[in-house]
């Protein structure tokens, strides 16, 4: 079972550190601004970084549950390539927003589209479970026939 997740596991890991080092940003920003919990606004320079980590982690659930919908229903490996695609767009994203807010829009268009990448995945790996295991349909088996 396990040679089976290792890979979603590994992406799952990098993304819970990549949102640690976003969380850590904010602390940082908090620090060199003097902008103590709870305000949120302050700064420009700071109000992009805080929106950036708080974007960043309102897309992570959903990332988390198609990486491993896509993962488990159709290829893990696919599944975390795109994961990495995703976390890798997502990095570009909180830096490009880290330096203006221009900056973010090129890779957030892109990790949304790594996203729908991933639910069509999903969505086609569960497809394919319910025809097989319901209605004894192969689409597999009749593609390659």
């Amino acid at each position: 079972m396990l040679d089976q997740i290792h890979w979603l596991a590994a992406v799952t890991v990098l993304g819970v550190l990549e949102q640690a080092y976003f969380f850590l940003q904010v602390i940082y920003a908090r620090r060199l601004f003097g902008i103590s919990p709870p305000k949120i606004s302050g700064p420009p320079e700071f109000e992009r970084i805080f929106r950036a980590q708080v974007n960043s982690s309102e897309y992570f659930p959903i990332f988390l549950a198609l990486l491993w919908q896509a993962g488990l229903f159709c290829h893990q490996g696919l599944a975390a390539a795109l994961g990495l695609l995703y976390l890798y767009a997502r990095y570009c994203y909180f830096m490009g927003y880290k330096a203006s807010s221009s900056e973010r829009l090129a890779p957030i268009y892109f990790s949304a589209g790594v996203l729908w990448i991933l639910l069509a995945v999903s969505a086609l790996g569960i497809l394919h479970f319910f025809l097989s295991h319901y209605v004894g349909l192969n689409v597999l088996q009749l593609l390659t026939a």
